[in-house]
């Protein structure tokens, strides 16, 4: 076996024959798509090494086996009955969280999810509220790490406000943040004064200048719509479009990469952005009909975006400018989502999403957007300088 091939976490804890939980009572935080190198899921190791110390197995949005649509809740029913099943994504905001009970006779908590490298991904939402329960019930964490799919070194995208804080963003991080799942998990124990015993247990091999396709990991869909890694590469951008009326391409084979709405003119739309010169990408013209979702059964025109270029490509400018320009395409038929979102009654679902709600009303004085973006090289810069201590991996 090459000895310089990448190895996450699980496969950090198979080597070494699960030692460090031999003995303990434990609970798990995953998801089928986690898997070590030989597609062998967390779960099924966890069987296969501890016997009767697996107590109970908690579940992420999309449910265990993945399938689930966003902002569908899950309601696990597995037929493994000699393990308790916990699902946190139901149909509250309580349900996001682990209940005391749930948590009271355990040792530890280990927790193994794919994350995809930005603030809406709410995996790394579970995460944290997993870890708060844990430590507060006496329980331990062990975070079992994986690659930043779109590696460690860009940030980009404006920092989250605490006051706009919610499930698709916990703590003021920009919308591509650069770290990994574990990294993550130790910025948060710091910065929100956690008081517990973590521990994280490393990827091998990983540098943060690599993509996902260069650790030569397999691809594993971690939900429904993220089925490559392109689809994650425009995801800390196009995400944003979630909170319009214009379709982010669910129901289409190319989510996140399409985008557009009955209402919109592909060639005129795809025109101008394209003389916008937007480093590292090119837009097409396209018709599509989602199959599911907003306008299911209905023509749409609008754009794919391609990225030729990954490491100048910059996701949520590219995607705060396609939003400029579709709004004003979109006129009158352009509107921002005013239903519930991810259990936020209160708040635009635009505005959780951009941690604020700077860009919105910007957007709505029709600011251009090279202007609304003024702030975030200051905040980009500051995240880089103040991560710097929980980094685990080098450059």
């Amino acid at each position: 076996m090459n000895s310089n091939k990448v190895r996450t976490g699980i496969d950090g804890l198979v080597a070494d024959n699960f030692s460090s939980l031999k003995g303990k009572k434990v609970g798990l935080l995953s998801h089928a798509p986690a898997c070590d190198l030989k597609l062998r899921s967390t779960l099924m190791l966890f069987k296969q090494h501890l016997n009767d110390e697996l107590k109970v197995v908690f579940t992420p949005e999309h449910g265990f086996a993945a399938f689930a649509q966003d902002l569908e809740a899950v309601n696990e029913k597995i037929g493994d009955s000699s393990l308790k099943w916990i699902s946190l994504y139901g149909t509250s905001e309580q349900s996001l969280h682990p209940k005391p009970q749930d948590l009271s006779s355990l040792d530890i908590l280990v927790i193994d999810l794919l994350d995809i490298g930005s603030r809406y991904y709410t995996f790394q939402a579970s995460m944290l509220y997993a870890m708060k329960a844990a430590f507060e019930s006496g329980v331990e964490v062990m975070v079992l790490d994986r690659p930043n799919p779109l590696g460690g070194m860009i940030v980009e995208g404006p920092m989250l406000l605490p006051e706009w804080s919610s499930f698709v963003g916990v703590h003021p991080i920009p919308s591509r943040h650069g770290l990994t799942l574990g990294e993550l998990a130790i910025l948060y124990k710091e910065e929100l004064e956690l008081e517990g015993e973590l521990e994280v247990v490393p990827c091998e091999n990983w540098k943060r200048n690599m993509y996902f396709d260069e650790t030569e990991l397999p691809w594993v869909m971690p939900s429904p719509n993220m089925p490559t890694l392109e689809t994650a590469l425009v995801y800390p951008g196009q995400c944003l479009l979630e909170g319009t009326n214009l379709s982010e391409g669910r129901g289409t084979t190319r989510p996140f990469q399409i985008c557009g709405a009955p209402f919109i003119e592909g060639n005129i739309a795809a025109d101008i952005l394209n003389k916008e010169n937007l480093p590292g990408v090119v837009f097409r013209p396209v018709s599509f009909k989602p199959t599911f979702q907003k306008w299911q059964g209905i023509e749409c025109g609008g754009v794919e975006i391609y990225i030729n270029h990954r490491s100048l490509f910059q996701p949520v400018r590219t995607s705060l400018a396609l939003l400029y320009h579709l709004r004003n395409l979109a006129g009158p038929n352009f509107q921002w989502r005013t239903e519930p979102y991810e259990f936020v009654c209160d708040k635009l679902a635009i505005d959780l999403l951009f941690g604020s709600n700077r860009e919105r009303l910007d957007l709505e004085n029709n600011k251009p957007w090279q202007e609304i973006i003024a702030d975030w090289p200051d905040e980009e810069s500051d995240f880089l300088f103040h991560r710097k201590p929980y980094l685990i991996y080098t450059e």
